[in-house]
């Protein structure tokens, strides 16, 4: 694939409005003209008066100033790129549906005219040569496509494998790992526990299986709610600080590849269902440095109990996730998938809760639906 021209948003030729950098539009092309600024037979001023602007019809304006046909081949030799589609799929008036069911999108339809992903091949590679600018690739992100199957991320199967997850992989994977730690968590309660790496079956053994106290069981009890409240901040604090980092994402391919295989392709495809729950790679990234933040924090019997109710409730977290954007649910579950669809379909800037609203309303981010 080779590289194609660089695509803008007029909002990208907006920013440039300075004498510093000047940018102007014009049938669709995008051009740089500093450089000209002094050389401008007119004056720079009567540039620098349509900065960050759309020049078509002005430059053949007889009251403004009529060009000649020189001026406009000069021009050409100032081209960096073009203005993208400004078509939009998601909009303020979107009404959520219990049997919500998106028509497929025309691939070759979508990819000629917006000339963003081509869905029919893998598209990391894509992200990484497409030269369109931040601004466009969060634009066109942020606009759902629907496949009846599933897009590649990679060319070769050996990759591609591991970036699909089903569903039932996050109980799996994850719901041992919990236990195991609620259990190490109730044990330390009782009595001094070696660590992990001395003897990792240790706990199961029947003298510490017997040692575990009533008191211990409800320290550790309570330590696991404290850890369901914190992965509701975790679920919030992730989705809209990390997952939705776009004012702050740098424009440069690597930062939009990451941002891409991290939550940009569910944006972009939100009813692929083997990309609707995290990889464990993912997640174990994540929750790297909140687990040692744990174990900083507060003694080991604690963060383990900690650790064991987050876990536990990222579980539920992401099987619910899954739930809200495939599957005939009960009524609070129903009223959660059409404000998480809401989050995809209205306004992905509001609405970061998933499993519940309620950090949406303590920092006035919740979606009207």
């Amino acid at each position: 694939m080779s590289k194609r021209i660089r695509i803008f948003t007029a909002a990208d030729v907006a920013s440039h409005n300075s004498r510093s950098s000047c940018w102007v539009s014009r049938g669709g092309k995008v051009y740089d003209v500093t450089g000209f600024l002094a050389d401008h037979p007119g004056g720079d001023d009567m540039i620098l008066k349509h900065a960050g602007q759309d020049l078509d019809g002005v430059m053949e304006d007889k009251d403004e100033h009529e060009h000649s046909d020189s001026a406009f081949e000069m021009l050409a030799e100032y081209v960096i790129g073009k203005i993208g589609t400004q078509d939009t799929i998601v909009r303020d008036d979107w009404v959520a549906e219990d049997d919500f069911h998106p028509e497929d999108t025309d691939v070759h339809a979508d990819y000629e005219k917006n000339e963003f992903l081509d869905l029919s091949k893998p598209l990391l590679r894509q992200v990484w040569e497409g030269n369109f600018s931040k601004s466009y690739y969060l634009q066109q992100v942020h606009q759902p496509r629907h496949l009846t199957g599933t897009a590649r991320l990679f060319g070769p199967d050996v990759l591609e494998v591991f970036t699909r997850t089903v569903w039932y992989v996050v109980p799996i994977f994850w719901l041992p790992i919990a236990s195991y730690l609620f259990l190490r968590s109730a044990i330390a309660f009782s009595r001094p526990l070696p660590n992990f790496f001395v003897d990792p079956l240790l706990p199961f053994t029947t003298p510490f299986l017997s040692s575990i106290t009533t008191d211990a069981f409800i320290k550790t009890t309570l330590c696991f709610f404290f850890g369901n409240f914190v992965w509701t901040l975790l679920e919030y604090g992730f989705h809209r600080f990390l997952f939705h980092i776009d004012e702050l994402l740098p424009d440069r391919p690597v930062f939009l590849v990451i941002h891409f295989l991290t939550h940009g392709i569910h944006h972009y495809l939100p009813m692929d269902g083997l990309r609707l729950v995290m990889p464990p790679a993912l997640f174990s990234a994540l929750a790297f440095p909140m687990t040692r933040l744990a174990y900083a924090l507060f003694p080991t019997p604690m963060a383990n109990g900690i650790i064991s109710g987050s876990f536990a409730f990222y579980v539920i977290y992401d099987c619910m996730h899954y739930a809200l954007h495939h599957t005939q649910l009960p009524q609070y579950m129903r009223e959660m998938k059409k404000y998480h669809l809401a989050h995809h379909y209205k306004n992905f800037e509001l609405g970061f809760g998933v499993t519940s609203k309620i950090w949406d309303y303590v920092f006035h981010t919740a979606l009207p639906v």
